[in-house]
């Protein structure tokens, strides 16, 4: 399934999901990136300043991947708020 994030706190609100679908606590996703829970709280928070291999090593852990593509012109509701 595919999900669209443009901003960091979409990206979190994915990873956040994603973990709660998994049925993960937040420390347990932690421990399979190799990163600590305050990490993880940050980036489903999305606070900006998260490292971006940080960000692949939680989506590993979910068994997620990244597809790179062109910006869509349609209105996003997330983009309005």
């Amino acid at each position: 399934m595919s999900q669209l994030a443009r901003t960091p706190k979409q990206i979190g609100d994915i990873l956040r999901r994603e973990r709660m679908r998994a049925g993960l606590s937040q420390t347990e996703l932690a421990d399979r990136a190799g990163v600590r829970q305050a990490t993880v709280s940050q980036i489903e928070t999305g606070q900006p300043a998260a490292r971006l291999q940080t960000i692949c090593d939680l989506m590993a852990a979910l068994g997620l991947e990244m597809t790179i593509g062109e910006r869509t012109r349609g209105i996003n509701v997330e983009d309005i708020f």
